[in-house]
């Protein structure tokens, strides 16, 4: 993927890294106000392509999985300030993969055998095939984060206090991110591009893509009062009226009533089903809902 006409500078493949850390050699100074583009390979950092069957899931080297890609120097950054980034672009493959991945997602014990789902992404349409549904794309980086304040280094899987993993699908494009320095430089990074995804991507993973990111930086200084990842977004997309209830029953309900297996439910209910707390007046007692989009269904 060529960078974006626009852009400052580019960041390329061959600049990833899956530690966060202030040790990282960055690859570029930049001003506040400037442009980059990043060409981000998918979170499986390569192992999967479109090729792929269950069996390679159990194959995964997961010590390689969600590469990010920087950093990059920002001029002037010091702890104490925060770096807003806007994302002005976002585009995906043509492609992407979800999966049930052994011990891993919200109801591991439930499905402890590996599936996959290889997409094919109209990006023209808008949308990825699910038998006769119909996913809207939403693409969105799931990492975008800055180095940590010491000398430790930390996964690029788990989020931080300075982003990170954050895996928020309201990222998209037109959203701004506030990221607090931590470092000298702040040292930003990003990678992880989701396609679609709903709130709490149950299964664990989204629709996993490679993705070309155009981002603009802005140095904000002197703003110690944000401690954690702030950010702002444009009006949300207007869905056809959901479908609300347990997580749990959303998946039965998709079994009895869409044909699907259970695992193709589970799947489904990560990249399109957004799971949200209803109430939690009754403590310890909390109530968590999902709501499914009926638009997907033709």
């Amino acid at each position: 993927m060529a960078p974006k006409e626009w852009s400052n500078f580019h960041v390329g493949r061959d600049c990833s890294h899956q530690k966060w850390s202030r040790r990282n050699t960055p690859k570029f100074t930049i001003s506040s106000g400037e442009t980059v583009s990043f060409d981000a390979i998918d979170s499986s950092n390569g192992q999967l392509d479109t090729s792929s069957k269950a069996c390679d899931i159990e194959m995964l080297d997961l010590g390689l999985a969600n590469p990010v890609f920087g950093p990059i120097y920002m001029n002037d950054a010091q702890p104490g300030d925060v770096l807003k980034v806007e994302v002005l672009d976002l585009e995906v493959a043509d492609w992407g993969w979800s999966a049930i991945i052994p011990g891993f997602g919200l109801l591991a014990d439930e499905f402890p055998d590996p599936e996959i789902k290889i997409w094919e992404l109209n990006r023209e349409a808008g949308f990825a095939q699910f038998k006769d549904m119909r996913i809207p794309l939403r693409p969105f980086l799931g990492c975008m984060g800055l180095a940590p304040a010491n000398d430790e280094e930390l996964s690029t899987v788990p989020p931080t206090n300075a982003g990170g993993n954050m895996d928020c699908r309201e990222l998209s494009v037109g959203s701004t991110v506030f990221l607090p320095v931590q470092t000298t430089g702040a040292l930003f990074s990003c990678g992880d591009g989701h396609a679609a995804q709903g709130h709490g991507e149950v299964c664990g993973t989204a629709i996993e893509t490679p993705i070309r990111a155009t981002l603009r930086f802005e140095l904000l200084k002197n703003q110690p009062w944000m401690t954690a990842p702030q950010f702002q977004t444009p009006p949300a997309p207007k869905y056809q009226t959901p479908f609300p209830t347990l997580e749990p029953t959303v998946l039965s309900w998709l079994v009895q009533t869409k044909g699907l297996t259970r695992s193709e439910a589970y799947i489904l209910a990560s990249v399109a089903g957004d799971l949200h707390i209803a109430e939690v007046v009754n403590v310890p007692n909390f109530e968590v809902a999902m709501t499914l989009p009926l638009g997907i269904f033709s």
